[in-house]
């Protein structure tokens, strides 16, 4: 499917809270799968004023570009399978239209040609089903910075946010503000 609804509770971990996750979970042992996300966007951020963010994703010799927008409780996330070649274009500043995610561009108003490539996110990712949500936690490295993250993911924003709520209590975390994951690499870059 081309498109997806996305429906996530994030909140930013210390490396301790992390470990403590992992150790309840019982995954300290588990080899996390590896992924970059390449980041996209206008000179003006024109894609963040309208609430959304354009990626990459190269996970296991797989290329994903995604067009994350505002949907309702979640977010609305349209997809193109892009080959290596194409990846490269991208990552040149040569975007070439895709069926799916250049249909939506269009639609917002964003052309091809604005978009400007900002950089990589590398993230080291384990996912676990807890009480009918997927819990994610992520170890991410960008711009000589690591951070730490839980992500719950459910099909109900009352189911994510209630496991949400279950593991902040029960391992004493810590909860934060906590923006996406491009947002925090854009605020590195303004450093």
């Amino acid at each position: 499917m081309n498109q997806e609804i996305e429906i996530e509770c994030k909140n930013l971990l210390t490396e301790i809270e992390y470990q403590r996750l992992l150790d309840y979970f019982e995954l300290t042992n588990l080899e996390p799968t590896l992924q970059i996300n390449h980041y996209f966007e206008t000179p003006d951020f024109a894609l963040k004023q309208k609430g959304s963010a354009l990626r990459i994703r190269a996970k296991q010799n797989h290329y994903t570009l995604t067009l994350k927008q505002p949907f309702q409780d979640g977010l609305l996330e349209t997809h193109d399978s892009l080959l290596e070649n194409q990846v490269r274009l991208w990552l040149n500043n040569k975007p070439i239209f895709t069926p799916h995610v250049g249909i939506q561009l269009e639609k917002i108003g964003i052309k091809l040609n604005q978009l400007k490539y900002g950089g990589a996110l590398e993230t080291a990712r384990i996912e676990v089903y807890y009480h009918e949500s997927l819990v994610v936690l992520d170890k991410s490295r960008y711009n000589g910075t690591v951070d730490y993250e839980l992500e719950v993911e459910s099909d109900q924003r009352s189911k994510a946010e209630s496991t949400m709520d279950h593991l902040i209590e029960r391992l004493a975390l810590t909860r934060k503000e906590t923006p996406n994951k491009i947002e925090r690499f854009y605020r590195t870059l303004d450093l």
